[in-house]
Formats: C-alpha cells, sequence, structure tokens
C-alpha cells in the first residue's frame, strides 16, 4: 500500500513536470510567435523610429516654413517701398483692403434685425439690458447692453468675447463693460457663434446640451468648402452689432469704437480693418505676426486662419495698417502665449506708418506684466484709450477692487439659456446646408480644367520627377523599402512588391503601411506589381506633438494650398513612377481613409494614367460636412470653395481627354 503510494506520487510528479514543461513549450512558443509578429510588423517601418520627434522640423513645419518667410519677405519689401510717401500707402492700404473684401465677402443683404430688449437689470450706476436680435432671418446674437446713467447719446463700443464658454458672462469682460459704462460709454458685449447662448453642437431639446469646449473648429470646415469662412459669419455678426448701436438714440453713431480680447481681440482686428465705422480701436492679446506666431503656438482655430492670407501678403500688423491713420491701441501681455516679439514688430510697423501719414500719436501699445487675459491695467488703459479719441477726454481711470459681477443666469437673454432652442431659429448647419444647395444648382460643367483651378493640383508634364532611394536592411526579400521625394522637404515612405506581368497597384493607406501589407501580399501572389505609398502627413509622416491635429494645414491653406492638393499630387508622381518601373499602365488605386479624397482627384485629372479607384472608408461626399458635428476630422480632405463646382461623387467618372 506504501509502495504504490509512492509509486503513484512519483507518476503524479512525472506528469506535473511533463505538464510544466508543455505550459513552457507553450509560453516560450507564443513568445516567439508574438515576437516575430511584433519583429515582422515593426520591419515594415521605412523611416527611422524618431523620425519628426524633434517638434520644430516635423516634416510639414519645416517644409511649409520656407514658403511662409518667402511670402513675407515680399511682403516687407512691398511695406517698405510703401513708406516712401502718403500716397504709397494709400496704394498698400487698397490692396490689403481688396483682400479683406474678397475674403470676408460678398455679404449678405442687410435685413431688419428684429431686434427685441428681452429684459432689463437696474444696477446702482448704470444699466443692463439683455438684446436678441438676428444677424441673419432665423440667426439669431444674444447680448448684453450696458449703459450709463443720464440721456446721451454716448459713444457706443463694441465688445465681442475671446475664447470663453460663457462668452459674455465671462468675469473680465463684464468688468471691461462695466468700466466703459461707468465712464459714459453705451458698450455691446456679444456671444461669439458658438459659446455663450449661441452652441451650436448641442441637443435640439432645452437640457440636451454636451460639455463647453471650443466649436470654431468643428464648424470651420464646411465654409471653407463654400468658399467663406466662419471668420466672414463672425465678422458679419460684428457688423450687425455695430448697426443695432447706430440705430440706438442714446448712442452717437460718429463715435462708434471696439474692444476685444484673445478671440474677441481676433474680431475686433478684423472689424476695425473692414467696418468704416469703427473710430478708434484696442485689441488685445491677439496682434502679433504670422513669422512669430506659426512657430509658438502655431495657428489659431479656424476663424483666426484666412485663405491665402500669407500668400497674398496681409500679416497680422495690416489689420491696424488697413485702417491707418485712425486711433488704434495694442493690448499685450508680457507673458502671453501670442509672441511679445512679434507684438512689438507689429507696433513698429504701425508706427512708421502713422508717422509718414502724419498722426504717429494715433497708434500706441500697451503691454501688461500678466498672462494671457483681460487683466485689469489693460481694461483700464483701454478705457482712457477711448475716452481720449471717442469723449476728447484726458482721464486717468482706475477700476475699483472687487468689482461685482453677475452669475451667467442673470445675464441670459433667451428662456432656456441657447437660442437653438428658440422657435423657427436656424443653426449653422441649417444656414451650410442652404449654402450648399443653391451652390449646387449653379455648377457649371464639370471639366479637368475647371479641377486643376480649383485645387492647384499639376499636371504629370509640370510635377518633377522623384527621387526614389532603396533602403537597404538585414531582410532583403520583399518587399523593398523606398523613400519616395516628389519635391524638396517631402518624403514619401514606401515598401515596393515588384515582379509581375498583371496590372500595377497602387496602395495608398490612410492609417498607415502595415495595415496594406497582407493585402499588398496577396496581390502579388496574384501576379501584380504593388506598391504601397503613404501620402504626405499620414502613417509614418504624421504631424505630432503640436498644438492640435490639422494646424499645419491651416498654414497651408494661409498659403492658398490644400493638403488633398498636395496628396493628389504624391500619388501621381508614385503612379507615373510604378508605371515607369514596371513598363505597365494603366495603374489601380486602391485607397482608404484620409487618402481617398485625394486618390479619387488624381484618377479623375490623370485616366490614362490611373483607370480605376477602389476605395474603403473616408470621405465620399463633401456635402455630409455641412450638417457634420465632426467636420474637423476631414480638414486634409477639403479644399476652398470647391462645392462652388463639384462635389467628391463627381469625380466617379474620369473625365475625358480633351478636357485636358
Amino acid at each position: 500500500m506504501q509502495l504504490d503510494s509512492i509509486n503513484l506520487c512519483k507518476r503524479d510528479f512525472r506528469m506535473a513536470h511533463i505538464g510544466n514543461m508543455l505550459v513552457v513549450f507553450v509560453i516560450v512558443g507564443f513568445v516567439i510567435t508574438v515576437d516575430l509578429w511584433a519583429q515582422d510588423k515593426t520591419d515594415y517601418r521605412v523611416l527611422p523610429a524618431d523620425f519628426n520627434a524633434d517638434k520644430e522640423q516635423q516634416m510639414m513645419r519645416a517644409y511649409q516654413r520656407p514658403q511662409v518667410h518667402a511670402a513675407l519677405d515680399t511682403r516687407l519689401k512691398e511695406l517698405e517701398a510703401a513708406l516712401a510717401s502718403p500716397d504709397a500707402i494709400a496704394a498698400y492700404q487698397r490692396k490689403r483692403q481688396a483682400y479683406l473684401t474678397r475674403v470676408f465677402g460678398p455679404l449678405p443683404d442687410r435685413g431688419p434685425l428684429n431686434a427685441q430688449v428681452m429684459k432689463r437689470l437696474q444696477r446702482n450706476d448704470y444699466l443692463i439690458e439683455h438684446v436678441l436680435f438676428e444677424s441673419l432671418p432665423g440667426f439669431y446674437v444674444t447680448a448684453n447692453l450696458y449703459r450709463p446713467a443720464g440721456e446721451g447719446p454716448f459713444p457706443g463700443v463694441l465688445l465681442p468675447c475671446g475664447h470663453a464658454a460663457n462668452g459674455k458672462a465671462y468675469t473680465s469682460y463684464q468688468k471691461a463693460s462695466i468700466l466703459l459704462a461707468k465712464n459714459g460709454f453705451v458698450v455691446l458685449c456679444f456671444d461669439p457663434l458658438g459659446q455663450g447662448e449661441r452652441r451650436q453642437l448641442i441637443g435640439n431639446e432645452p437640457h440636451q446640451i454636451i460639455k463647453p469646449g471650443n466649436e470654431h473648429n468643428p464648424i470651420g470646415v464646411a465654409p471653407i468648402l463654400l468658399g467663406r469662412s466662419i471668420a466672414a459669419m463672425m465678422v458679419w455678426d460684428g457688423m450687425r452689432a455695430i448697426d443695432y448701436l447706430c440705430s440706438r438714440p442714446d448712442v452717437d453713431a460718429k463715435r462708434i469704437g471696439c474692444t476685444g480680447n484673445s478671440g474677441g481681440g481676433n474680431l475686433t482686428s478684423y472689424l476695425m480693418a473692414f467696418d468704416e465705422r469703427i473710430v478708434a480701436a484696442a485689441p488685445g492679446c491677439f496682434m502679433t505676426t504670422h513669422r512669430r506666431k506659426n512657430e509658438s503656438p502655431g495657428p489659431g482655430d479656424a476663424e483666426q486662419n484666412l485663405h491665402a492670407q500669407i500668400r497674398d501678403g496681409f500679416d497680422h500688423p495690416d489689420f491696424i495698417l488697413s485702417r491707418a491713420p485712425k486711433p488704434t491701441l495694442i493690448l499685450a501681455a508680457t507673458h502671453d502665449y501670442v509672441p511679445i516679439a512679434g507684438t512689438w514688430e507689429a507696433f513698429r510697423q504701425a508706427k512708421r506708418v502713422y508717422t509718414v501719414l502724419g498722426h504717429p500719436e494715433r497708434v500706441e501699445i500697451l503691454e501688461t506684466n500678466d498672462k494671457h487675459g483681460f487683466s485689469r491695467r489693460m481694461r483700464e488703459g483701454m478705457v482712457r484709450f477711448m475716452a481720449r479719441w471717442l469723449q476728447h477726454r484726458q482721464v486717468v481711470v482706475f477700476e475699483d477692487e472687487n468689482v461685482p459681477t453677475l452669475s451667467e443666469e442673470m445675464l441670459q437673454v433667451t428662456p432656456h439659456g441657447q437660442v437653438r432652442w428658440l422657435p423657427n431659429t436656424r443653426s449653422v448647419f441649417d444656414l451650410y446646408t442652404e449654402s450648399e444647395r443653391n451652390l449646387a444648382a449653379k455648377r457649371p460643367p464639370l471639366t479637368a480644367k475647371v479641377v486643376r483651378t480649383v485645387t492647384g493640383i499639376r499636371s504629370l508634364e509640370d510635377l518633377p520627377r522623384p527621387l526614389v532611394k532603396t533602403i537597404h536592411s538585414k531582410n532583403s526579400a520583399i518587399p523593398k523599402k523606398l523613400i519616395i521625394r516628389p519635391e524638396p522637404g517631402i518624403v514619401l515612405p514606401a515598401l515596393y512588391f515588384p515582379g509581375g506581368s498583371h496590372q500595377p497597384i497602387l496602395i495608398a493607406p490612410g492609417d498607415g503601411m502595415n495595415s496594406a501589407v497582407e493585402q499588398a501580399r496577396e496581390w502579388h501572389d496574384k501576379g501584380h506589381p504593388v506598391l504601397i505609398v503613404e501620402v504626405r502627413d499620414t502613417g509614418e509622416t504624421s504631424t505630432r506633438n503640436w498644438r492640435f491635429p490639422g494646424a499645419d494645414s491651416f498654414i497651408g491653406h494661409m498659403l492658398g494650398r490644400s493638403w488633398l492638393t498636395m496628396r493628389a499630387e504624391d500619388l501621381l508622381v508614385s503612379a507615373r513612377w510604378l508605371a515607369e518601373t514596371t513598363q505597365q499602365e494603366p495603374t489601380t488605386i486602391h485607397a482608404t481613409g484620409e487618402a481617398v479624397p485625394a486618390a479619387l482627384h488624381a484618377r479623375y485629372l490623370e485616366p490614362d494614367l490611373i483607370d480605376d479607384v477602389q476605395t474603403v472608408g473616408g470621405l465620399t461626399s463633401w456635402r455630409e460636412l455641412m450638417t457634420s458635428r465632426q467636420g474637423f476630422r476631414h480638414i486634409h480632405q477639403v479644399v476652398y470653395g470647391a462645392l462652388k463646382f463639384y462635389d467628391l461623387p463627381d469625380l466617379q467618372k474620369p473625365s475625358a481627354k480633351k478636357d485636358q
């Protein structure tokens, strides 16, 4: 019995040992398999792992930087020549004003404001009126009007808000409005589009509201396709707000000022350059230069980046120069993320122009030792400035300590706190949809010439021959690693599967090469030569570690170039190389994700080179973005003004050769 027990224990031990060994083998085998899979996956990488690791020298930033500097250098030479005489300055101004007319126009009809004072709050020495008006039919603007005691008429000051979720209820904007009212100004502080009571990304019923956030980028993509910008809509709101101020008997329409901070400084800059009624202006925490701002912090939200602004030589200081010699005060903060060095460069340019025009005292700068914000010293300096130029008074203004402000609910204009919940209201999505429908009804017949004109995509004859380099690695088997250089400063990682007598296939994966290797092997096994190429700013060359995804594309937008245009050219160059290397054409493109719109354009424009496009995912119609709440995901796939002429489905039929 004891012996049997011992033998049983030995047997159990041997079985356990064998079991443990099997577990070890399984685990080791699993680890080896995982390691080989990981090694195989990693092995497909073409560029070094630290590519784009340098925040300042990432590919698209470095590629566009010389273009930006060249355009701005040309502008500086033009400005220097303009300083020769007042007449030369006038010519310089006319060119900048013509640009603003193009980028902000055409203006809608000035319909009735249908303004209503919804409520009044009497304070100790000023009155707050809750104002609601329509900048467009059914498109409401909410505002608080601060009125001083007395009969007037008083000078009027428009105060656009910066990027505060609660808009006009933000503490520093209340304090600025109160300080102005206490010193004899009627102030209209209004909610910008997407802020305060003018949120767009909310539900259709009261209390269906998401967490406050920045809405300008999500709703700023659709108007690019329409050949407009969200900035034009915000400028129009501001102009209609001035219309309201000027319509009041207690406001002197010939004494209008404008001031705002951050995003409000941006809108103040637009309005003071575009609306001649603004006599005195004080933009805060915005004025700098593109050369400085593009580096740090980088482009701002959608409304701050005007189409072809840099290409056409319109820099931040031109918002001041365009209105010279009207009184202008630059409000700045030493420790702002808006580059203070650029602020002083802008001021110097303005001071020189105003001096040539004989009014150097009409442009000044106020720099506070603060961070970004409409600080107390800024508010005091702004009021002193407005008093000098709109009231003809030299006064020393100080703000009281602990100025009482009101809650967002007390300043609320609409019954439920959002214009979207008013009867018969229209949203930006309604306006976009209506505009797209009107454009679609007027589109001319589509030709390759039209598409080239709209996009700027060059013909094959005009595109340079790429430099193609094979990367040598330990594994010399297929696929071959390539670097394709379509133009100086741009590298496109690629994998090439040579051989085969069937039609060449070009794969353009929107989410990186690894996702396409298995499919490429299948086609290669069937006799197709296959090239996988990552178009710029996808996969290994994706921009990283910078302000927000898409910031670089806004620099391209200000240079007048679309990401889609550049990516389509990447595909054309790659397809031509593939055809010449294999001595076979035409080529079929298989595109996914972000590469889809570029592939559709490449095939439409060069049907002899690319006879078919197969797509998976990606954007298939620009019309979808008219109502999309996530439009900014597609910022790389839009072309300025394209919906005036065609939509993506129109590219499904290749262009005829005669249209080339």
